[in-house]
């Protein structure tokens, strides 16, 4: 049998770790908001007392806690679940695609790269190529 998926453990690890973020941006209120860069309009709902910043919210975290169970099936800490190689493809996917957004920013309006874009950008391209790493590794490993 083969050793544990590391790349798949750090993809879960990391996701999970931003769930977790998320669920303490709900916690922290408003300034938080602000700090990780939601906006200014989420953060004025979220001082209104609105639930949509915290609905939003709460439903990325459950999304990035999700992905991090599927990279752990995929590393072989837990349990199969279903549809197991299609999804890791589209979480691989969907964090490559929000990565590489940034690049056409870079040429269309430089303007509007601020840290928080760039920093996201690059942590949204980093989990993604572990779970890129991860997932090739699994799929050659069962085929």
């Amino acid at each position: 049998m083969a050793g544990v998926n590391k790349p798949l453990v750090w993809a879960g690890s990391l996701s999970l770790l931003a769930g977790f973020l998320h669920i303490a941006i709900i916690v922290g209120g408003p300034d938080w908001y602000r700090f990780f860069g939601a906006g200014e309009q989420l953060a004025q709902l979220a001082e209104q007392g609105s639930p949509i910043p915290g609905t939003l919210t709460a439903v990325i975290a459950l999304i990035l806690m999700v992905w991090s169970l599927y990279a752990y099936a995929g590393a072989g800490l837990v349990h199969q679940l279903p549809w197991l190689r299609p999804l890791l493809i589209t979480i691989t996917g969907i964090y490559l695609l929000r990565g590489l957004a940034l690049l056409p920013l870079l040429v269309l309006a430089p303007q509007t790269i601020d840290t928080f874009l760039l920093m996201s950008s690059l942590i949204s391209l980093s989990i993604g190529m572990l779970f890129f790493s991860g997932t090739r590794q699994m799929i050659w490993e069962h085929s």
